[in-house]
């Protein structure tokens, strides 16, 4: 299974409802897993970490910025670390099954489609750099917010790689880029002045800094002279709320440059300025590899928990993959009208419109089937969005029963309550009828789809596509059951004997094509 991990940083980490909205965006993709989400304070900045399919991810990613435009502005933001977005950059990484060259191909559709779609500039960095100049993200975001404000559509060395030639006024702009694993890793000295972070930031940056030299023919110039370490980033900071500062850090390859070098470097130039390092932390998640070379007691390494080793998140949210109907099982199980039949023909039918993107995804990228790629591709946005609103579903045939059972609960005890009671039980047995009819239509509209993908998908998954059909035919024949409870109640109620009659019309479709496509699937196999 093709697996990429997106880690968007945002430009927020002070209003938890803010991140709470922002993650939530993403986290309602099908097929995304939200493995963490570090806020900082003093950084007012939130870090998330995505894993799961990369169109999957790349749309999550699209949702969390769209988000965060609506509800950061940057005209108000302050914050330690430097920032020129509400979504401040949005890195893809390969995990499993993918290649660089595919994070890079993800990263320029969704740049683009965040400056097409939500006007804000974006620049490609890291691998997904058009040009050497933007591979590195300081040199990009500098200047920040502020001063990219006037330096984009001014400033030929500052137009954007997509989008409008001008500044989001509030969302600001965004990097979009593709790359290795990024270490994000922190050093917090006890002294309240930054000058000895940001003095030992730039002796051990790969960047290094600017000093002043006399030239040959006595001029004063400026001379780069490079830090220590290959592929690090780093910056000092001052930590006013806690009485620190930091020299905060991006390991861009921790095979080069590692946590413990770093760290030990760190506290020698601390302790020869009379300072002792109070802690150290990882920011989001690291690979196992990466924790291995360090030794995390030498490094005072605060707050690190298992969780944050990728391999280990993974591995759980792989086995809380069949474990997390158990709670929806024991509802149901339970002696409670709700979850009900109408709610379990639901979560059926997403069950089998997943089966048929997962044809989708095991035929996509193959070089035998790159003929039906691009109808691949679109079936699996078709199923996917099938699987998102009979998701809903689930929780929307409780809702339908709650609803009606509040208006039988209603006071009959005087004509006129008596028929305001009526026609309260009236119009929400209707509403309840409509209900699962309306799951019944999406059900069946995924047939088509499960048809195409048993006759062009990859042979070897055609028995999932069967096993989709069948179980889209039992959630329209179960929804179908609960349209006739509702209406059986209204019998010669011309709204309620047509709703009968569509039912009866659709059941025997769905028959139909449900059988093409086990058809389809016994010539293949």
């Amino acid at each position: 299974m093709k697996l990429v991990e997106c880690v968007p940083n945002f430009s927020e980490g002070r209003r938890p409802e803010v991140v709470a909205a922002i993650v939530d965006a993403g986290a309602r993709v099908p097929g995304v897993t939200v493995l963490g989400a570090e806020s900082d304070r003093d950084h007012n900045r939130t870090v998330v970490t995505l894993a799961g399919a990369p169109d999957a991810v790349s749309e999550a990613a699209f949702r969390m910025t769209a988000e965060a435009r609506r509800l950061i502005d940057l005209n108000t933001h302050e914050g330690a670390h430097p920032r020129m977005g509400a979504t401040d950059v949005i890195p893809f990484i390969p995990l499993r099954d993918v290649t660089m060259e595919d994070c890079i191909a993800l990263a320029k559709r969704l740049a683009e489609r965040i400056g097409r779609e939500l006007d804000i500039p974006c620049f490609l960095y890291a691998d997904a750099a058009a040009v050497e100049e933007r591979r590195s993200l300081p040199k990009i975001r500098e200047g920040g917010f502020e001063g990219l404000r006037t330096r984009i559509g001014t400033d030929p060395t500052r137009i954007p790689d997509t989008g409008p030639h001008a500044i989001h006024p509030t969302a600001g702009c965004t990097a979009v880029g593709a790359r290795f694993f990024l270490v994000a890793y922190n050093v917090n000295l006890g002294t309240t002045d930054p000058a000895l972070a940001k003095s030992i930031a730039a002796d051990l940056r790969e960047s290094g800094r600017k000093v002043k030299t006399t030239a040959a023919d006595g001029s004063v110039v400026d001379t780069v002279v490079p830090g220590k370490f290959k592929k690090l980033q780093a910056a000092g900071f001052e930590l006013k709320e806690r009485g620190l500062t930091q020299v905060s850090m991006n390991l861009l390859d921790y095979r080069i440059t590692s946590v413990a070098d770093v760290y030990a470097e760190i506290e020698k130039r601390a302790a020869d300025a009379g300072v002792a390092i109070v802690e150290s932390e990882l920011v989001g998640l690291l690979p196992r590899e990466a924790l291995l070379r360090t030794a995390t007691e030498r490094v005072k390494l605060c707050g690190f928990k298992d969780e944050q080793v990728i391999e280990h998140h993974l591995d759980r949210a792989r086995d809380d993959a069949f474990t997390c109907f158990d709670p929806f099982l024991e509802a149901l199980a339970s002696g409670a009208p709700t979850p009900g039949g109408g709610s379990a023909a639901a979560l059926v039918g997403a069950l089998g419109a997943a089966l048929g993107a997962m044809v989708t995804n095991l035929t996509i990228g193959k070089k035998k089937f790159v003929a039906v790629e691009a109808d691949m591709l679109a079936a699996r946005t078709t199923l996917m969005d099938a699987v998102a609103a009979l998701r809903a579903g689930v929780k929307e045939d409780a809702l339908l029963f709650d609803r009606v059972m509040a208006a039988y609960k209603l006071p009959k005890t005087t004509p006129a309550e008596e028929a305001t009671r009526k026609a309260a039980v009236e119009e929400a047995t209707l509403i309840a009828a409509h209900g699962p009819f309306g799951l019944m239509k999406t059900a069946a509209a995924t047939l088509p789809t499960l048809l195409e993908t048993a006759e062009k998908g990859n042979a070897a998954a055609a028995s999932d596509a069967a096993v989709g059909a069948l179980l889209v035919r039992a959630c329209v024949e179960g929804a179908a059951y609960n349209v006739m409870i509702n209406v059986g109640q209204m019998k010669g109620h011309p709204e309620a004997d047509g709703l009968a009659a569509a039912t009866a019309t659709l059941r025997a479709d769905v028959a139909t094509r449900a059988q093409a496509v086990l058809d389809a699937v016994d010539r293949r196999i």
